[in-house]
């Protein structure tokens, strides 16, 4: 477990290359690094699980749709990391943070160039009927890192609230990648099948933000927020993220084939081996790749049994 550094400190990782990518010529590993620290993987993966739920209900994603989710990620995502109050935060200094450092500015472009695509589509696609909704998931996207509330002389954000920070996150993803495909196609959101598929999703999630939650174990006690691995230690961090995907695992949606379970199995057990090895100091891309890829895995493996 790495030692907490003093407030004040600042802890900088290598430049070196992870080990799993110094083969690759210094080109490829600047375009990984573009793909991976942009948030291009992750609006990838929001947009593959968005369309694993059509391929559930035996559906395509209309394309404008899952361009409205990709962009809509993009968006909050680079925003969230080019706010002014982060850069001021005393941090652990990783490669992936560098890299934003470096690109802020070309970061800005690509959230407000998103921002315009995703504002497009929702309005080309006659999205408003729903703003409340999809209002409120923006809301608690961009208030989660952001600080709005002062107190005992500091400004806090969502996340900041004890252990609230992998259910906002769990939440937001299920509700973008369950409910808005079921908004879509006229299901109501009460149904069993809609709700055993969002419970699914966001038992799955939980456990992959666990893993980012050791990832920033460090950065999350410079600033004073409480996590799992914080407060109860990273051991029983990785045994809670195994009882979520054992959770996730038993929820099956009606009308699963048996194959079908065992194919969809593929992507928890992955999940489980990632949280077991998940360390602080990892490298970047065991999260930003192994990670988030998780996500890919999971349309990949719904579009294979499609």
């Amino acid at each position: 477990m790495a030692r907490c550094l003093p407030f004040g400190t600042m802890r900088e990782f290598s430049d070196q290359p992870p080990l799993a990518t110094s083969f690759l010529p210094p080109v490829f590993r600047r375009g990984l690094d573009a793909v991976l620290y942009s948030s291009l993987l992750v609006a990838a993966a929001a947009t593959g699980l968005t369309w694993a739920t059509f391929l559930f209900w035996q559906d395509q994603i209309p394309v404008r749709l899952g361009a409205l989710v990709f962009t809509a990620t993009l968006f909050l995502y680079n925003i969230d990391s080019v706010l002014p109050y982060k850069h001021r935060q005393q941090a652990v200094l990783s490669a992936r943070k560098r890299w934003m450092l470096r690109h802020r500015r070309a970061l800005l472009l690509l959230a407000l160039s998103s921002l315009a695509g995703a504002l497009g589509l929702f309005w080309a696609d006659g999205w408003q009927p729903l703003t409340l909704f999809l209002a409120h998931l923006t809301a608690i996207s961009l208030l989660y890192s952001t600080p709005v509330v002062r107190r005992h002389g500091r400004w806090w954000a969502l996340r900041d609230l004890p252990l609230l920070k992998i259910f906002l996150i769990a939440y937001v993803w299920s509700a973008v990648t369950v409910w808005v495909p079921a908004l879509h196609l006229g299901k109501a959101l009460r149904e069993p099948a809609v709700g055993v598929l969002f419970a699914r999703r966001f038992f799955f999630i939980l456990n992959l933000a666990l893993i980012f939650d050791i990832r920033d174990f460090t950065k999350d006690r410079l600033s004073g927020t409480r996590t799992f691995p914080g407060l109860f230690g990273l051991r029983a961090t990785k045994w809670l993220g195994l009882a979520f995907l054992v959770v996730s695992a038993l929820l099956l949606p009606p009308g699963v084939s048996a194959p079908h379970v065992l194919v969809l199995t593929v992507p928890t057990l992955l999940a489980g081996v990632i949280i077991w090895f998940a360390e602080e100091t990892r490298p970047d891309y065991y999260f930003a790749l192994l990670a988030d890829g998780l996500m890919l895995v999971q349309f990949l493996v719904a579009y294979w049994v499609a």
